[in-house]
């Protein structure tokens, strides 16, 4: 197990490559399985999450390559339709594999899914939609159990607008039969990607980034050749690491229309922003202003921005609210960041930051992926030297952080545990 070891309080300045969304990445991996042959996906980012998902591929007999960013997937010989708990339990998205076996297959099992400790995030609205197309559905030993014939195109109402569930559904239509309407759907720009990717493979698709979305199932589809839209939380975690150490720094592949809630939140804290052809530079104030934020679904502030939003203003001027209403659970950095000297209260979904003007470095624990964004951010800003253990967490969604994190000037280690 690894931890990375972090002096704080150094100016940053340079160039900053965004790698391939992680969460865009998984659900157009899963969807290899609705077409036989070989896939070809490009910009896919080096994470253990993506090998996970490739390790399940090949648990169902499917051939998975990954080499310098790009991933090809042979389906032809996919067999077997049982995703087992010791893969599944450690990745959310895994539940994305139910959806494109049971199209194809008509059939499949699946573990109840794992991943982060953020909150309860059930999946009853998955099953819900699959079981209004035609599933005969059972949960039994920790494991979903799904038939069906043929999918049948529905009406489906998502209840809250669920990012994976959208996905799932969305996956299952594209090879159902008739129309389906699904209403309430998530508009994050990674569904919009894994919609355009299934629309290259030959799905009829309308409405994706809108919360209906209609999908006309067609009989086959061909295999993928697709590209990777950028992480748009690994580029939103970099503006603040500027905003928080009071730097300089180019942001290249970056998509800034996907982060237009963090952007504007970060001017009011005081980061000012120049667009180029290729990327934004972003520059920080000495001392950030606060500003008051409330995690909402796309297009309002991301939740996966919520922790280090918050460790930015623990240095800001003045007193900052913070409301998280995606996550119950999702405040668990709270208790790491008060550690460094940081004033936070909380009340429920509601935190109060009084800003300090300065962190102290501290031993610190990781508890989820964005949690230990959080903490980097923070210890690099902090006073003295920062440890943050535990940062497999970290490696499930960023690339190579520390390097990238050097390259710009910060003094940063990863050593063996």
């Amino acid at each position: 197990m690894d931890k990375l070891i972090i002096r704080g309080g150094k100016r940053l300045k340079g160039e900053v490559y965004i790698g391939g969304a992680k969460n865009a990445a998984l659900p157009i991996m899963a969807a290899s399985i609705l077409a036989s042959g070989l896939h070809s996906i490009s910009k896919v980012p080096d994470l253990k999450d993506v090998l996970t998902m490739g390790q399940l591929l090949a648990n169902f007999g499917a051939g998975f390559h990954y080499e310098d960013r790009n991933v090809f997937i042979s389906t032809e010989r996919m067999s077997k339709i049982e995703a087992p708990y010791e893969l599944v339990r450690t990745m959310r998205a895994s539940i994305l594999v139910l959806g494109p076996l049971l199209a194809r297959f008509g059939r499949a099992k699946v573990s109840l899914p794992g991943g982060c400790a953020i909150g309860a995030r059930p999946i009853n609205l998955h099953l819900t939609g699959l079981t209004k197309m035609g599933t005969d559905i059972k949960l039994d030993s920790g494991y979903v159990i799904a038939k069906a014939k043929r999918l049948k195109g529905a009406s489906i109402y998502l209840d809250i607008p669920t990012v994976t569930g959208t996905e799932n559904l969305m996956m299952a239509a594209s090879l159902a039969k008739g129309r389906t309407l699904l209403e309430n759907a998530a508009r994050e720009p990674e569904v919009v990607d894994l919609a355009n990717a299934l629309i290259s493979m030959g799905a009829k698709i309308k409405g994706a980034g809108e919360s209906l979305i209609e999908i006309e199932g067609v009989d086959d589809l061909k295999p993928l050749e697709y590209s990777i839209i950028p992480d748009r939380i690994e580029a939103g975690t970099f503006m603040t690491i500027a905003a928080i150490t009071g730097s300089e720094i180019i942001i290249k592949d970056c998509r800034p229309e996907n982060l237009e809630a963090l952007i504007l939140k970060l001017k009011e804290a005081g980061l000012s922003f120049e667009s180029f052809s290729d990327g934004i530079c972003v520059a920080g104030l000495s001392r950030p202003r606060v500003a008051d934020i409330k995690t909402m679904p796309y297009p309002g502030f991301p939740t996966d921005m919520q922790a280090q939003f918050m460790a930015l203003m623990c240095v800001a001027d003045g007193t900052s609210i913070i409301r998280e209403t995606i996550f119950e659970n999702r405040f668990m950095h709270v208790a790491e960041l008060k550690r460094m000297g940081a004033d936070i209260s909380v009340d429920g979904g509601i935190a109060t930051v009084k800003g300090v003007s300065k962190l102290k470095g501290a031993p610190l624990m990781a508890t989820d992926l964005r949690a230990s964004a959080s903490l980097v951010v923070a210890a690099l800003a902090a006073k003295g030297e920062t440890t943050v253990h535990r940062i497999y967490h970290l490696d499930r969604g960023y690339e190579k952080m520390e390097e990238k994190l050097v390259k710009l000037g910060a003094d940063v280690r990863r050593v063996k545990e």
